[in-house]
């Protein structure tokens, strides 16, 4: 017996949906069906979405393949064999079955497959902080920031924000920085120096300005589908 059977691991309002896999499962009976689709449903993964295409019960055939191609290349088997010469068609299609006995290896391996799809997230670095204490127009529409720079630096072509009582208000990049009558390509904690903003002019004396670097975090490879029998 197969049948279609869909399993959404959904995502909280806040994050944004991550990327899906989508599977073939095959169980040696109903109740490890059941049990196996339970486990995946229980699984809980904010950052991308499960879905079982197809299950049913019974040895790994070539309709399976089939629809596996369709989808994310993966069949997993739980306590169940592969029908004979299957083996070329799974490097044909580049295929992957995973065969297991127990459902909590299954799972994790399902959790460390979905977490390598997921891309990699930006992550911030302070470089710098900074006190607005005076507000100047500026030729063009916008203002300068007349700031005191309160600790690491602001350079050209950096990231920064500004960030009122209310929290961050504005964000853009550092193009151009003046000490005095100086332009600089730095300004170093201590220094007070005007950051020009154009098409902004709604900050206040006493927010906050901070400087940051984004840093694509490191991540191990997105798994691949080996095009074979893996028995786990």
């Amino acid at each position: 017996m197969d049948k279609r059977h869909s399993i959404t691991m959904q995502p909280s309002s806040l994050q944004r949906k991550g990327p899906k896999l989508e599977i073939v499962l095959k169980c040696d009976s109903i109740g490890s069906l059941e049990a196996v689709t339970t486990a995946i449903s229980q699984m809980g993964l904010p950052e991308s979405e499960i879905a079982v295409i197809r299950s049913g019960v019974g040895s790994v055939t070539k309709s399976d393949v089939l629809m596996a191609e369709t989808a994310s290349r993966l069949i997993l088997g739980f306590q169940v064999a592969v029908m004979p010469d299957i083996e070329k068609l799974l490097r044909e299609y580049r295929i992957e079955v995973r065969l297991y006995h127990v459902i909590y290896q299954l799972t994790a391996d399902i959790r460390a497959i979905a977490e390598t799809l997921v891309p990699p997230v930006s992550e911030e670095q302070i470089i710098g902080s900074a006190k607005v204490i005076a507000l100047f127009k500026s030729v063009r529409r916008g203002i300068i920031l007349g700031c005191e720079v309160t600790g690491g630096f602001f350079a050209l072509g950096q990231h920064f924000r500004i960030i009122s009582a209310m929290g961050p208000v504005y964000s853009g990049i550092v193009e151009s920085l003046h000490i005095g009558d100086k332009a600089v390509q730095k300004a170093v904690s201590g220094q007070q120096v005007g950051i020009k903003i154009a098409g902004f002019n709604k900050a206040k004396t006493g927010d906050l300005v901070e400087s940051f670097r984004l840093q694509r975090a490191e991540k191990a490879g997105t798994w691949e589908p080996t095009g074979g029998i893996i028995n786990r």
